[in-house]
């Protein structure tokens, strides 16, 4: 096997621990308001969860897909060092994912996964080769980094205050109600649940199935950007194993360290992130289940007591928030200069040995 053959070879391997690593992540968003609220067990939570998980990403199109493949711009680069360049950026994504979850930090994966490629490129090709879409921006026109961000910084925001208005609005609809209302409020949530699922499926495992196109694209396996269905299925079944694994770190977390999450609460932060995360997917916008979980249960929290939300968890998340591009940039910056060492000392060696 080539070098180029081999750099696809642990591309794939890489995506894939990668996608794992998004669903181990982000499971825990979506398994902490129904365990928290008992709507559900474990054990029918994660089935739930983790089934409609691969249903998105293999029903969910490929808008967020092409996103992702199109912010960096490798093509005019030599084989061996695009497809080395973004192995670097996706390592780096994947010890960035395992690092917050060893902290029981719930830190986004698609953050992550831009710090890596953007830190990758830059240290490795230059900084014009990635497309910031600043320009396009005075124009009106939204691409390239300046897309992928502010669909991750809106988004919150999004959860934040939609779930604050709808925890308002279902409080007065149910001003009357009987605390027998929970139970119509717990079955609910398996229908909320499956659709937060499906969503996160159809947004996050399309961020691997970009990558991973575009590594194909640039070892000339294919003619033009367009996912292929093993790409779509190997993706698919990574983030749902990972899912149906779980990170119960995060769980802890989110579950009980941000607001005390009961039915109501749950339901309403469920359908907040399903309604947000899927509109997102529908118009190729990347952005992280993560951060719109955790700020609708901050949103719902806010609404109805705002002194009971736990804020200083709520800072600590968001300054994992803040750091975790730049963050996960220098560590692939790291990760390439460590590559590139190793090359240059393999070079030496050869040399001194004829």
């Amino acid at each position: 096997m080539d070098t180029v053959g081999l750099l696809i070879f642990a591309a794939i391997g890489t995506v894939v621990l990668f996608d794992f690593t998004n669903g181990f992540h982000d499971a825990s968003n979506m398994i902490a308001p129904v365990i928290a609220s008992r709507a559900m067990t474990p054990i029918q939570s994660v089935f739930v969860v983790g089934g409609f998980t691969f249903l998105g990403p293999v029903l969910g199109g490929t808008a967020v897909a092409n996103t992702i493949g199109s912010f960096v711009i490798l093509d005019d680069l030599p084989k061996t060092l695009s497809l080395a360049v973004v192995l670097c950026g996706i390592l780096a994504a994947t010890a960035w994912n395992f690092l917050t979850w060893w902290r029981g930090l719930p830190s986004s994966s698609s953050h992550a996964l831009v710090g890596g490629m953007c830190g990758a490129v830059v240290v490795s090709a230059g900084p014009e080769q990635v497309v910031w879409g600043m320009e396009a921006l005075t124009r009106g026109e939204f691409t390239g980094v300046t897309k992928v961000l502010l669909a991750l910084v809106l988004s919150p925001i999004a959860g934040f205050w939609v779930g604050f208005v709808l925890q308002r609005g279902t409080l007065f609809l149910l001003r009357a109600a009987s605390p027998l209302m929970n139970r119509k409020l717990r079955a609910a949530q398996w229908l909320t649940a499956a659709g937060l699922a499906f969503s996160h499926g159809a947004n996050d495992a399309q961020k691997s199935m970009g990558i991973l196109t575009l590594c194909l694209l640039l070892a000339g396996d294919i003619d033009e950007f367009h996912v292929p269905l093993w790409v779509v299925v190997i993706c698919a079944s990574a983030i749902t194993l990972g899912t149906v694994l779980g990170g119960w770190r995060i769980v802890r977390t989110l579950a009980f360290s941000i607001y005390k999450i009961r039915p109501l609460h749950a339901l309403n932060s469920q359908l907040t992130s399903a309604g947000v995360v899927f509109l997102a997917s529908l118009i190729g916008a990347p952005v992280s289940t993560t951060h719109v979980v955790s700020s609708s249960i901050m949103g719902v929290g806010a609404s109805e007591r705002p002194k009971a939300v736990r804020w200083t968890k709520a800072r600590e998340i968001a300054t994992t928030w803040v750091i975790t591009i730049p963050g996960a940039g220098i560590l692939a910056m790291l990760v390439y200069l460590v590559v590139w060492l190793a090359g240059l000392v393999s070079r030496l060696a050869n040399s001194l040995a004829y």
